[in-house]
């Protein structure tokens, strides 16, 4: 049951198994398949990637683009890949991340006299509270009533989608706008931004979050009850640690975390609460969770290549014609590629 000494856990990881050539293979092949693919839809697949690559980092906009989609999959996969470590499947970022949404709205709608720099952090305080309440109703579920936590957090993901459309229809929606939205936020709530780019501070708090998860998770006490339950529950109880208490740790944790990113989407990047925003980030979560090796500290980069995955491929469909079908093909095409490729063998 011993764990590797010193800081660089993934450096460890690719010495030990051989990991980063096989990313690179894996990297190398779905390009492969994503260019057959650009090819039989009768594009030049050079100038496919060529438009990808330009997409992703062309400019100081772009750039910033990448790091503002990067910023949910980072907090949300920090989280998720401490849940994964202590054995706890929570499928439920999706739902995580609308409630924070709404708690953020509201504390910003529902905020007396004008708003200011407290506003934002009181919101994405509340952000993190929603977030991680909508966590605690689903390990009281699964703890309480004996049901499997992916169903429970899968479950809850569609109840908190609808939740959004009951107070979007009601007090936190925008009468008359056509759609379900909530009234535009104050610019002094906005995130703050890096000038000449377009990204908000928001992937700050992302990586310090994750770096924050990595120190708890190897150099503290709780963090070892984490890795000794995720590797086996008859072990940890022998050692004294209780179950019920590590899951509600990790599942707390990572409700808050993906809450505080659906605040963190609301407050840097629509200014208002939109009806289906947090739709998909939760699965993307996943992936990133397990690209990182469900290490917090290498969920940064995996959360990165993502987000540039993601922009890249959007651009390449707007610039060269690529259908959408495809664009979502090739996505996918490269996360079972480098998924397969980053799976530990027993």
């Amino acid at each position: 049951m011993s764990e590797t000494a010193g800081a660089p856990r993934l450096a460890f990881r690719l010495r030990r198994d051989g990991l980063f050539p096989r990313i690179l293979v894996a990297i190398g092949l779905s390009m492969l398949c994503a260019a057959v693919l650009v090819a039989l839809a009768g594009h030049n697949p050079l100038t496919a990637f060529r438009a990808m690559l330009a997409g992703a980092l062309g400019s100081p906009y772009q750039i910033g683009t990448v790091l503002n989609r990067t910023c949910p999959y980072l907090l949300a996969g920090a989280g998720l890949a401490l849940c994964f470590r202590a054995g706890v499947i929570n499928m439920g970022s999706d739902g995580q991340i609308a409630m924070g949404g709404i708690g953020t709205a509201a504390t910003v709608l529902a905020w007396p006299g004008p708003p200011t720099v407290i506003t934002a952090i009181a919101a994405l305080i509340a952000a993190i509270l929603c977030g991680g309440l909508w966590a605690a109703v689903a390990t009281a579920i699964h703890l309480g009533r004996r049901v499997h936590e992916v169903l429970v957090t899968l479950l809850l993901n569609f109840v908190a989608l609808l939740f959004v459309q009951l107070v979007l229809s009601g007090p936190l929606g925008q009468p008359g706008a056509g759609f379900l939205q909530s009234p535009a936020m104050p610019r002094a709530v906005w995130l703050w931004r890096v000038p000449h780019f377009y990204f908000h501070i928001g992937i700050l708090i992302g990586v310090f979050a994750s770096l924050a998860l990595s120190f708890l998770l190897w150099k503290t006490p709780w963090g070892f009850a984490i890795r000794v339950t995720g590797r086996s529950r008859a072990a940890a109880a022998y050692a004294g640690f209780s179950t019920a208490a590590v899951t509600w740790g990790v599942m707390l944790t990572a409700g808050g975390l993906a809450g505080l990113g659906g605040g963190v989407e609301i407050l840097g990047l629509h200014h208002r609460l939109i009806e289906g925003f947090s739709t998909g980030f939760g699965f993307k979560a996943v992936t990133v969770a397990l690209l990182g090796a469900l290490e917090p500290a290498a969920v940064i980069p995996a959360a990165l290549f993502v987000g540039l995955l993601e922009t890249g491929a959007l651009a390449m469909q707007r610039q060269i014609g690529v259908p959408s079908a495809l664009v979502v093909v090739i996505e996918g095409i490269t996360m079972l590629f480098i998924l397969t490729a980053t799976v530990r063998r027993a």
